[in-house]
């Protein structure tokens, strides 16, 4: 009996040091190497009192086919690489005629060859894409605002996909993502 006992406790030890080897050890050597290839990009925009702040990870094109392959139509992406993307605002936004509250969202695409879906979403997620399916993570009931915006094609070959917020006037901005040959700008204002 009592060496059930020891050998019940030798298993369970071995299991207990064995996840927080995996959790404290090999779990962030496998995060640093998946996120050199797509880095953390941390974009800040200001413009008066308004503040916007972007974190995505920016993968590379490396002689592929993005969108349509890579990157399917019709799919919801996580818009970037690794965790899912973020859209933080300090400032109640108009995007496509609808109000974006102030507050922090996760940000997901659809994109299409003509349009793309931008969703901000309120919930966040620890990671992009379910690790059983590969199928983005974010949850349709947690949206807050679904808008489109046209697709156009860049002259030049955007290597890195990136996230921009770009100064117009008076109080609007276009908030662009580019990647590839693909550039697809979404105006914003203050409201």
């Amino acid at each position: 009996m009592k060496k059930a006992v020891k050998l019940s406790l030798w298993v369970v030890g071995t299991i207990a040091v064995l996840a927080l080897l995996f959790f404290f050890v090999i779990g962030p050597i496998l995060k640093k190497n998946t996120k050199k290839h797509s880095p953390e990009q941390n974009i800040t925009y200001t413009q008066n009192d308004l503040q916007i702040d972007l974190f995505y990870c920016s993968p590379a094109k490396k002689d592929r086919v993005i969108f349509g392959e890579l990157v399917p139509y019709g799919e919801v992406w996580r818009t970037g690489a690794n965790e899912a993307s973020t859209f933080e605002t300090n400032k109640d936004l108009i995007i496509g005629g609808n109000t974006l509250p102030a507050g922090k969202y996760s940000l997901w695409t659809i994109p299409n060859q003509e349009n793309w879906k931008i969703i901000f979403n309120t919930k966040m997620y620890p990671w992009g894409v379910r690790f059983q399916d590969s199928k983005a993570m974010r949850e349709a009931e947690f949206d807050e605002l679904v808008a489109e915006a046209k697709v156009s094609e860049s002259i030049t070959v955007q290597e890195n996909f990136t996230i921009n917020v770009l100064e117009t006037e008076n109080n609007s901005m276009i908030l662009t993502f580019s990647w590839d040959n693909v550039v697809v700008p979404l105006p914003m204002a203050i409201k």
